[in-house]
């Protein structure tokens, strides 16, 4: 399968052991600029957040995080149209597209609201950023255990929708495409404390920042960042969450792929690896992929055990 125009082809399986963050500037004046400047600002801005008070004010927090996107975002010269008023009150629980790692600066940077973002618990650990986003007060899960980290998010959503601030969760659970199913549990959530839901769809951010596929890091990227109408708590009420998921998913997917919004990244198992172990779910509405997918698994599960991953 050709490469898709623009992104570099990665290694055909997830890293292992310990995560290495690298930037890899794409062009002479980029890796210049990140040489000069980037590289440094970046690591300065991380560890400033590092070192806040452990107990942010959402006012506090608001602050500081935008202040944070605006200086990384300025640097890499990333182009971001927002489309769509936002809406006034809240808070909500955001259900936002995935498929970067800057998605959450670019969120940031577009909506006028204090957001807390969930994401996976691996990322605490991440030199630099785990200190960075474990301080602002952020709610690690993991989306391959039992529940898909449910509870544990169900605990803090209470809290921090009691306190205002709205909530954003990547319904995808994984930056590998537009293809990626949407999980269930936000919409769960939505139900459960009764929090309306906005639902924004992001593309173009996976030409900033190619990781974990590859270390490619790009300026001047063009973002588009598109704000539907909120779903109401009676729609919420009255509507099973999983007829919910699909709809919002449906929607969200159909404003990505609009002739006129930054396109969004594609998910290409020979070309990004299938991160078997991770929770990589394919949207039926893509059935060959689906299919291909399944197929995958279905082979890979019908291999006997080698005699290294046997118990002694």
């Amino acid at each position: 399968m050709p490469t898709e125009p623009g992104v570099t082809r990665a290694a055909a399986s997830p890293p292992a052991g310990p995560v290495t963050l690298r930037a890899a500037p794409q062009g002479q004046l980029a890796a210049l600029r990140y040489a000069l400047r980037g590289q440094g600002l970046l690591w300065w801005e991380l560890n400033r957040l590092a070192r806040l008070p452990p107990d942010l004010s959402p006012t506090r927090r608001y602050g500081v995080q935008r202040a944070f996107s605006a200086r990384i975002l300025r640097h890499l010269r990333v182009r971001a149209e927002v489309r769509g008023p936002v809406p006034a009150g809240g808070p909500f629980l955001i259900v936002a597209l995935h498929e970067s790692v800057t998605d959450p600066l670019c969120l940031v940077r577009a909506l006028p609201l204090p957001l807390r973002f969930v994401a996976r618990d691996e990322i605490f650990g991440w030199p630099g950023v785990g200190p960075a986003v474990t301080r602002l007060g952020h709610v690690a899960i993991h989306p391959e255990g039992q529940l898909g980290g449910y509870r544990t998010l169900l605990r803090a959503a209470r809290d921090i929708l009691a306190g205002g601030e709205s909530l954003v969760v990547f319904a995808q659970g994984t930056v590998a495409g537009i293809e990626s199913d949407f999980q269930r549990g936000a919409f769960e959530l939505a139900r459960r404390l009764a929090v309306p839901v906005l639902p924004v769809a992001l593309g173009g951010t996976h030409r900033i920042w190619e990781h974990p596929f590859t270390p490619a890091l790009r300026y001047g990227q063009r973002v588009t960042v598109q704000v539907l109408p909120v779903v109401g708590v009676p729609e919420i009420l009255a509507t099973d969450p999983d007829v919910l998921r699909v709809r919002v998913r449906r929607a969200l997917k159909a404003a990505a792929t609009r002739p006129d919004a930054a396109p969004p990244r594609h998910y290409r198992p020979e070309r990004d690896g299938y991160w078997d172990g991770y929770r990589l779910d394919i949207d039926p509405d893509y059935p060959e992929l689906a299919r291909h997918m399944a197929d995958h698994r279905a082979a890979r599960a019908a291999q006997p055990l080698s005699s290294s991953t046997l118990p002694e």
